[in-house]
């Protein structure tokens, strides 16, 4: 997975939890166009995009592969109000996402800390093991907050030391995700 930060003029502002649509031309004029979820808070200055490069993919493998800073992309969006967050909206939050499920998710967290919010948010989040965990630093410094509850199951691999969760999200897992364990 890639992260990468895109300035944009006049971008109209996302709400967490909002996508955007990366359209790519080719110079004989074939178009291919992918949607990303926003990682960025609302409130920082550039919109962050995940990226996980697909060998096959026609989107991803330029994005990850070639993409410089400064070459222009084309974007479309913010899109999608369903699946978006504002402090305003309340809560508690309880957030479950798997591999790069997670992207909204940074979003809905920065958001949350950049707008002081008191909501109190659980999230139970799925990786095949800590290495593959996207912003895994950044997890670890959420989970040191007392309204920001983080567990990590790791479906694959666990280092020796891991007293996190082990397994896929199931039911049995979500009645038991009571306190964040984020292993070693």
């Amino acid at each position: 997975m890639t992260t990468i930060a895109v300035a944009i003029q006049d971008w109209p502002g996302h709400r967490a939890g909002q996508h955007v649509d990366v359209r790519l031309t080719a110079p004989d004029g074939y178009q291919t166009e992918r949607s990303y979820s926003i990682g960025s808070a609302p409130e920082d200055a550039y919109v962050s995009l995940t990226v996980e490069r697909l060998d096959d993919g026609e989107v991803s493998p330029y994005l990850v592969d070639e993409l410089r800073p400064g070459d222009e992309i084309e974007l479309r969006g913010p899109v999608g109000g369903y699946f978006a967050w504002d402090n305003e909206l309340g809560g508690p939050l309880f957030l479950v996402a798997g591999g790069s499920g997670l992207v909204p998710f940074r979003s809905m967290l920065r958001h949350h800390r950049a707008s002081g919010s008191r909501v109190p948010v659980r999230l139970l989040c799925s990786a095949r093991s800590l290495e593959l965990l996207i912003y895994r630093e950044e997890l670890i410094k959420l989970a040191a907050d007392d309204l920001v509850d983080v567990s990590v199951t790791l479906t694959r691999e666990a280092p020796d030391d891991w007293r996190g969760y082990r397994g896929r999200i199931d039911p049995a897992l979500l009645a038991g995700c009571r306190h964040g364990c984020f292993g070693a």
